[in-house]
């Protein structure tokens, strides 16, 4: 090799050598979300997919260009200021809460700089959570997958199923206040207007689920709505099996408790929600501000009944419920 080529080839390498490191520190870090709920991580992992696959709708995947701080309630609500509080402190660059609107008023408390995307199961705006559906307003936007405003429809499927009851249990969850003040607001009123009599059995924990179903074995109402609640859902198979053994007809608010064994359920795919999530969760990382975008209203509905459990009751399907069913389950 020529001395001037020689010279040529180091000054090249050299100049390399000291443009990579600037190159290295020029790359954009890995933005890092949090991912507040109330509930534990066990029972979400078909809702995780959903969430995952909005995010890759808009080129997020986790552990490649994206990291997520999980932090689960386990039920325990008062510990969800705690847990938003640290998710700020973290200084991550968004915040998921969900599901129901506890997680979200945590998450709102905490911040009003950190973008919020929440998943609402009622109306964010009486809630408290956003200015208007149309325009948010602040830092806050989401799903509304308004299960707790479905709860007027689903008794009165509930009624459809079993048309001879006359007295309904409602089992609720005290220790979630606001879904626990919206269902009685909303479901004693509807049960009267179609001649009902309704029971509010109260659990907040396993054992007072295995208490309130020994209520229904003495009283024996005619049919259970079980409200929509994140205690509830992870003791889906509990609630199953306590309805199969006292033989009581029971209502839910999502596909995951007749796939379970319950016999119907009605109300927002819950997964759909989390993927519509995911994909805001994305495009507020790309610049798009929570303010400006409109809460998402959950589109799609589902009754779902599960046969199987209906004949073991000694159940027959209405007509009219088996032609609307999006699933019946055998």
């Amino acid at each position: 090799m020529r001395r001037r080529e020689f010279i040529t080839v180091m000054g090249g390498a050299a100049a390399t050598a000291a443009v990579a490191p600037q190159a290295a520190r020029a790359q954009p870090a890995m933005p890092v979300i949090g991912f507040l709920n109330a509930a534990s991580s066990e029972t979400y992992a078909h809702r995780l997919r959903g969430f995952h696959a909005g995010l890759k709708d808009t080129g997020y995947v986790e552990g490649e260009n994206l990291a997520i701080v999980y932090r689960w309630a386990d039920n325990q609500m008062d510990r969800l200021p705690e847990m938003a509080d640290d998710l700020v402190r973290r200084k991550v660059a968004l915040i998921v809460a969900g599901t129901g609107t506890l997680a979200a008023l945590a998450a709102k408390a905490a911040t009003s700089t950190t973008p919020i995307v929440f998943l609402a199961s009622e109306d964010p705006v009486r809630a408290g959570l956003v200015a208007s559906i149309a325009r948010p307003g602040g830092n806050m936007t989401g799903v509304n997958f308004f299960n707790a405003e479905l709860n007027a429809k689903r008794l009165e499927i509930l009624h459809q199923f079993v048309p001879t009851a006359t007295r309904i249990a409602v089992l609720v969850n005290p220790a979630n206040s606001t879904n626990y003040e919206t269902v009685l607001r909303d479901l004693e009123p509807s049960a009267r207007a179609i001649g009902l009599q309704t029971q509010v059995l109260n659990a907040s924990n396993s054992r007072e689920i295995d208490a309130a179903f020994s209520a229904i074995g003495r009283e024996r109402p005619d049919a259970l709505f079980v409200s929509g609640d994140n205690l509830f859902n992870n003791r889906r198979l509990q609630l199953a099996l306590l309805a199969a053994r006292h033989a009581v007809p029971a209502s839910y608010s999502s596909r995951d408790y007749p796939e379970y064994g319950g016999l119907m359920s009605y109300g927002a795919n819950v997964t759909e929600a989390f993927r519509q999530a995911g994909v805001y969760v994305g495009r507020i990382l790309k610049g798009a501000k929570p303010a400006e975008l409109p809460i998402v209203q959950a589109s799609k509905l589902e009754l779902v009944i599960n046969a199987q459990t209906a004949r073991v009751l000694g159940l027959s399907i209405p007509p009219t419920l088996l032609s609307t069913a999006d699933e019946v389950i055998e």
